[in-house]
């Protein structure tokens, strides 16, 4: 089969800084080729250099052959008639790459009409058909809605519709389903297949999700450090990994068929380091086995219980109210772990926030240690409020960029009444100290630290108080998969330590029946189905549960690892 795309030797440097380092790729007419690695590798810049919009003082040289034209030569009117019409790209963030003040079927047309020649009347009626064709219900509704007013999921197929408008031949996606429930991604992954195959079109699938990956993909690049150490078709990269580096990432990364538990196993991890002459290198650690002892969380009080919890808001539109949590009821005991997981909207960051009385309840309680929270005031509540913290998603978006981690802590503390500015410094340095940082990471600022560093800071931040619950809200998700086997065994070894006990939220469920004793899955404000980690995935009762776990993305990664 004839390749569609040649790169050869390509090079994107940014200053002394050198992002893609002389690398060869080709893409051959209907194939999908995944190239993946972590973050700050070089993939997207590898990716924006197909399309010519690597940013300035970005410089790139090499070679890259579309059908027989070399991209890098062509003058940037030539290269803007390619763009969008031949080789088309979806962004990994759909809210920041739509126009928020344009209608979405504002921002087809105008695509549509860049590159073919349509009335306004005619590239409207094709809008609406390719809402249907990425099944956008309702789309003759839908294309005068504004970005805001779609799901996450619902953006990223706009981007999808805005990418393969003029039919392009060579679709580049990067991490297209990064952050999305899993059912969602799962529907747009089928969708990208579909849209391959009836359109005939080429895909570069840049990701860092190796159930992803193994799904759909024909071959696969793997790039570290701006070089590509390893490509293979699928199969035989699954099976049979060459490089160091792929076997790592592969024994860090949790999938469908990973039967691994955080009481029996130490997840591997990768650690970049210098070698002698400054040039990047990396060391892995092995899975690892250890023994924790079984523990009964039966038997005690529990430190949270939850009694039918009611959360409702009011309509947007005075229709009576929105249930958001529905007669929720379940305990967490000292030192256990209870995953919770369902898709977006279906309530789980609306219960964590009530369980923090971020958000007032409706009925029902929230006992701590015996202590219902529901009803107490503010004053009454302050001193409680350390037993119960939380970690978030986003870690730069949760961290003051203009205050230092030191600030940070000491912010946290001080709010919290520990008036003594030594036993502040004492804490401060004893928590980052347990999380992996040095001591001088006092002293600088967020943006300063890679993203599992920021998390780390978010998970002292959430500590220095010493509480007995850690809410967890999607604390992984947005890591690189080495990044997140660190902080999974972070949490577990400081939950060991300190005795804690965390309520983990996530929409991965690989992740969820790694780290929980116990899970509850949660659909429309409702627990439809509980148990502990083992039961949920070898027998799930509810047919919701059957659909999320039917949705993980690596059934051929499965098949090739049993």
């Amino acid at each position: 089969m004839a390749n569609l795309l040649e790169v050869r030797d390509l090079r994107v440097s940014f200053g002394a800084h050198r992002a893609v380092r002389g690398i060869d790729l080709d893409i051959a007419e209907g194939e999908t080729l995944a190239l993946v690695g972590e973050s700050g590798c070089g993939k997207s810049a590898t990716a924006l250099s197909l399309m010519r919009l690597v940013p300035e003082p970005g410089v790139v040289s090499g070679s890259v052959r579309f059908d027989g034209r070399d991209v890098l030569a062509l003058t940037p009117r030539e290269m803007r008639d390619v763009r969008g019409s031949q080789i088309s790209m979806i962004f990994q963030e759909p809210m920041t790459s739509l126009n928020p003040v344009l209608s979405v079927g504002a921002q087809i047309v105008e695509t549509l009409r860049r590159h073919e020649p349509l009335s306004k009347e005619a590239a409207t009626r094709r809008a609406i058909e390719l809402l249907d064709l990425v099944h956008i219900p309702e789309p003759h509704r839908r294309v005068s809605d504004y970005p805001h007013e779609l799901s996450g999921g619902q953006r990223q197929r706009v981007m999808i519709a805005m990418a393969v408008a003029c039919r392009p031949r060579l679709l580049i996606a990067d991490e297209p389903t990064t952050a999305l429930d899993v059912t969602i991604q799962a529907r747009i992954l089928a969708l990208l297949a579909e849209l391959r195959r009836d359109l005939s079109m080429s895909l570069l699938l840049i990701t860092h999700d190796l159930g992803v990956v193994a799904e759909h993909a024909d071959r696969v690049a793997v790039m570290l450090a701006g070089e590509k150490v390893e490509e293979a078709p699928v199969r035989e990269l699954f099976e049979r990994p060459q490089h160091a580096y792929t076997r790592g990432l592969l024994g860090a990364s949790l999938n469908v068929a990973t039967e691994l538990h955080y009481r029996d196993w130490k997840l591997p991890e990768i650690r970049h380091v210098q070698d002698a002459d400054g040039r990047p290198a990396f060391d892995v650690t092995p899975l690892a086995p250890i023994r924790t002892p079984q523990t009964q969380f039966d038997g005690d009080a529990p430190l949270l219980s939850l009694q039918h919890l009611t959360v409702e808001y009011a309509h947007r539109h005075g229709k009576g109210a929105l249930r958001a949590v529905d007669d929720v009821s379940f305990d967490i005991a000292r030192g256990e772990t209870v995953g919770l997981v369902g898709e977006s909207g279906c309530g789980k960051s609306t219960l964590s926030k009530a369980i923090l009385r971020l958000v007032p309840a409706s009925s029902g309680a929230i006992r701590l240690r015996g202590v219902d929270l529901a009803p107490l005031s503010e004053r009454a509540l302050r001193p409680l409020r350390a037993q119960v913290q939380m970690v978030f998603q986003d870690p730069y978006a949760s961290l003051n960029p203009r205050r230092s981690v030191g600030d940070i802590l000491d912010t946290v503390m001080t709010v919290n009444g520990i008036a003594d500015a030594r036993e502040r410094r004492r804490r401060a340095t004893a928590m980052l100290d347990r999380v992996g940082l040095p001591n001088a990471a006092l002293h600088r600022y967020p943006h300063e630290f890679s993203g599992g560093q920021r998390q780390r800071i978010g998970i002292a931040r959430a500590l220095v108080l010493e509480p007995a619950l850690l809410i967890c809200d999607e604390p992984v998700s947005a890591l690189d998969v080495s990044i997140q086997a660190q902080i999974l065994n972070l949490l577990v070894e400081l939950k060991r330590d300190l005795g804690l006990a965390y309520l983990f939220i996530s929409h991965d469920l690989s992740v969820v029946r790694y780290i929980a004793d116990r899970v509850h899955v949660m659909n429309g404000g409702r627990i439809v189905e509980s148990g502990d980690h083992r039961e949920i995935w070898r027998a799930p009762k509810h047919a919701y549960t059957r659909t999320l776990l039917d949705a993980i993305p690596g059934k051929r990664f499965d098949a090739q690892a049993a």
